[in-house]
Formats: C-alpha cells, sequence, structure tokens
C-alpha cells in the first residue's frame, strides 16, 4: 500500500482566499473526476435551453434527488426557478463534442439543443425536453435553489438547484439481465484542468462490499 509522505516539506500547501501559487487552480482536478449536470430547461415561453455542468451530483435514494450549481445567474438556473422543471441528461463519450457545443455562452433565449444538432425528446411529466440521444435522462422537480456563502455569512454569487427525480428514462441496451451497466452507457466525467475529461469503462471495476454492521 502506497501512503503519503510524513514530512511536510513534501506537501505544497495553500490557503485558497490568497491564491494557489500554481498554472492552473488545482481544486476542480482533486474533487474529479465529476459527473456532468447536462441539463435541459426551458422558459415560460417555451424557449429551450441545454448547457453541461460540471458541479453535479445525487444527494439522496429517496426520494431521488439530484443537484446542481449554477456559478453566476445563468439560463438554466432563471428557468428552473421560473417554471420549477429541468432534466438531467447523461453525457456520455459519443456525445461528447455536443455536450461541449452546448457549453458555448450563447445570447438568452439560443436554443442549445439545435446549436449542438441534437433532438429534443419530450419528457412525461414535465415540460423541459430530454436530449433524446442520451441513453439515460432524469425528469427533475425543482424542490430548493440555495444560495451559497462563504463562512463568514456572506453570499457567494453561486446558486444550487436541487431536484426530486420524478421520471427515469433508460435505454435498455444498458439493462443487462435487469442491472444498469455503468460502463456500458460510456458516461464522461469532469476532470478537471483546462479541458479534462475522463471516460469509464470496464477496465475501470473493482468491487468491494460493505463490512458487516455491527449488532
Amino acid at each position: 500500500m502506497t501512503t503519503a509522505s510524513s514530512d511536510p516539506s513534501d506537501f505544497h500547501v495553500y490557503e485558497p482566499a490568497r491564491g494557489h501559487g500554481l498554472p492552473h487552480d488545482p481544486f476542480n482536478s482533486i474533487v474529479g473526476p465529476r459527473p456532468i449536470g447536462w441539463i435541459g430547461t426551458q422558459d415560460a415561453q417555451g424557449r429551450r435551453n441545454l448547457a453541461p455542468y460540471s458541479f453535479f451530483n445525487a444527494f439522496n435514494y429517496t426520494p431521488p434527488i439530484v443537484g446542481f450549481a449554477s456559478i453566476g445567474a445563468k439560463d438554466s438556473l432563471r428557468n428552473a426557478r421560473e417554471t420549477g422543471e429541468f432534466t438531467w441528461n447523461l453525457a456520455t463519450r459519443p456525445l461528447a463534442e455536443a455536450m461541449n457545443a452546448s457549453s458555448v455562452a450563447a445570447p438568452h433565449g439560443t436554443d442549445e439543443f439545435a446549436l449542438a444538432g441534437l433532438a429534443a425528446a419530450p419528457s412525461r411529466l414535465v415540460a423541459p425536453p430530454r436530449v433524446a440521444e442520451s441513453p439515460v435522462s432524469f425528469e427533475c422537480k425543482v424542490t430548493q435553489v440555495l444560495q451559497l456563502q462563504r463562512a463568514d455569512g456572506a453570499q457567494v454569487e453561486t446558486w444550487l438547484v436541487l431536484g426530486e427525480v420524478v421520471a427515469v428514462h433508460i435505454d435498455r441496451r444498458i439493462l443487462v439481465d435487469g442491472v444498469y451497466d455503468t460502463a456500458a452507457a460510456r458516461p464522461i466525467l469532469r476532470g478537471g484542468g483546462p479541458a479534462d475529461y475522463f471516460e469509464i469503462g470496464p477496465e475501470a471495476l473493482f468491487r468491494m462490499r460493505r463490512p458487516p454492521q455491527e449488532r
């Protein structure tokens, strides 16, 4: 087993408020790879929006709750607040270029589905569409919108949007004997750095069972 050095001089130590002193902020790379929140929304006029968020994750089993953080008041945040709904769509290796195209800083009202050459699939329980080409999509109802704050209580220009998953769409080809095959979907993850992404493949799989619960 490889362990970290016990010599303090072997560590680069910094306080984020004072700067990291490196060519690129390592925070996004350390907390990664991270799942991508490929979020579909629409405004009250029905104008569609699609954007990827690297600050995204799942937060609860029952009910299933997912969330994404918008750094700045972007269209996804405004639309989710306005309508109370959004979709999440799995970003995969075949869809990587389209996902990246949808990240462009386009003018308000731009349809990133069309911009990225993607088809919009209708949802069952929410108004925002799903990415038709994605093998997995969630339909979500907004439960909370929280503005983040610093340790001293000062507010940060970042908002966490949490939503309950009310419908799930899974391509049957990635259900093996009824079990979802993570690697078969070829999901991509954000790795930090200027342009780093990772793909999950079967070669990365290993299994561990949880220790038995003490009684």
